[in-house]
C-alpha cells in the first residue's frame, strides 16, 4: 500500500462527495420527515446540514480498518510463507555443503584394498554405500531417527579406522536409549569429521579421539574430544562447522547449547540439545508431502 497517495486521496475525495449525497438523502427523506411527524422543535430543515456526517465517516473508518487488517494479515502470511521457503532452501543448501573430502579419501583407501584383493573391501564398500545413501536420501527429511544418525557416525568411524589403522586410538561410547527419538540430520557428523581431520595430523605424536553420546529422556549430549598439536591453533571456523551452527540456530533456537574449547593439547566439542519424539518424523514427512501438493 506504500506510495499510493494519489489513489488514496482520490478515494477520500469521492467518499466525501458520496457522504454528503448520502447525508442529504438521509436527512431529506428520513430525518426531517420524522421530525415533522413527531412535531419535534426545533426542526432542522436544511438537508445539507453536516450533523449526521459523523456516522458516515465512522462507517468509512470501520471499513478502512477491516480492509487494512485483512491486507496486513495477507502480507504477514505471504512473508511467513516466503520466510519458510527461504529457511528451507537455506537448510537444504547447508546440508548439501557437508564437506565431502572424506569420500575421496575413503574411495582411495578402498581402491588400495581392492588392488591387494583384501577381504575387507566388500565391507568397506557396503559401509560407504550406506553412508552415501543416508546423505542422499534419508537426509531429505526434516528429522531422522537418532538411531540411524548414530549408526552412520559409527560407520564413518569404521571407515576412518580402516584408513588410519593403528595410527590413531579411538574411544566410542553410547549411554541411554536412542529409540523413539528424532533429530535433524547431519548435526554431529561434521564435528566428528573435523575431529579426524585435526586429530590425525602428522604433527600430533600420538593421535587419539574420543566420542561420548548420552541420551536421557529427550535430551542428547554429544562430546567429541580429539588430540591436537600444542603449538598449532585449532581452526573451528570451517564451512562445515559454520553450517552446523547456522542449522542449530534455525532448527533448535534456545533448545541447544554448543561449546567448543581449545585446550593445550586437545580440543573439545560439547553439544547439548533437546530431541523430538518419533512422532516428529511422521509429522515432518506429512508436512513435506503437503508442501509438495500445495506447490
Amino acid at each position: 500500500m506504500k506510495g499510493n497517495f494519489a489513489a488514496f486521496g482520490l478515494i477520500i475525495f469521492l467518499w466525501v462527495l458520496a457522504g454528503y449525497f448520502l447525508n442529504f438523502l438521509f436527512r431529506y427523506y428520513i430525518f426531517i420527515p420524522v421530525q415533522e411527524w413527531m412535531n419535534y422543535k426545533p426542526i432542522v430543515k436544511n438537508p445539507w446540514a453536516p450533523a449526521s456526517l459523523l456516522a458516515v465517516y465512522i462507517t468509512a473508518v470501520m471499513v478502512i480498518l477491516v480492509a487494512v487488517f485483512k491486507y496486513w494479515v495477507q502480507k504477514q502470511q505471504d512473508w511467513l510463507r516466503s520466510e519458510k521457503e527461504r529457511i528451507t532452501a537455506e537448510l537444504q543448501l547447508l546440508k548439501a555443503q557437508v564437506h565431502p573430502h572424506f569420500l575421496f579419501n575413503t574411495l582411495n583407501n578402498i581402491y588400495s584394498f581392492s588392488l591387494e584383493s583384501s577381504p575387507k573391501t566388500p565391507g568397506l564398500i557396503l559401509k560407504l554405500s550406506s553412508l552415501l545413501s543416508y546423505m542422499l536420501y534419508d537426509c531429505n527429511a526434516e528429522l531422522v531417527q537418532l538411531e540411524k544418525e548414530i549408526s552412520v557416525m559409527k560407520d564413518y568411524i569404521d571407515l576412518e579406522k580402516e584408513r588410519y589403522g593403528n595410527k590413531i586410538e579411538i574411544s566410542w561410547s553410547i549411554e541411554g536409549d536412542a529409540e523413539n527419538k528424532s533429530i535433524a540430520p547431519l548435526l554431529m557428523l561434521p564435528f566428528l569429521e573435523n575431529a579426524f581431520k585435526h586429530g590425525t595430523s602428522d604433527q600430533v605424536e600420538k593421535p587419539w579421539l574420543s566420542v561420548d553420546i548420552s541420551i536421557r529422556q529427550h535430551t542428547l549430549r554429544c562430546k567429541i574430544v580429539n588430540s591436537k598439536n600444542i603449538n598449532q591453533p585449532y581452526r573451528n571456523n570451517g564451512i562445515g562447522i559454520q553450517n552446523v551452527k547456522k542449522r542449530l540456530s534455525i532448527l533448535y533456537p534456545e533448545k541447544h547449547e554448543l561449546k567448543m574449547n581449545d585446550e593445550e593439547n586437545f580440543f573439545v566439542v560439547s553439544l547439548l540439545m533437546e530431541l523430538s519424539s518419533e512422532n516428529g518424523i511422521k509429522k515432518s514427512t506429512s508436512q513435506l508431502a503437503a508442501e509438495k501438493v500445495s506447490s
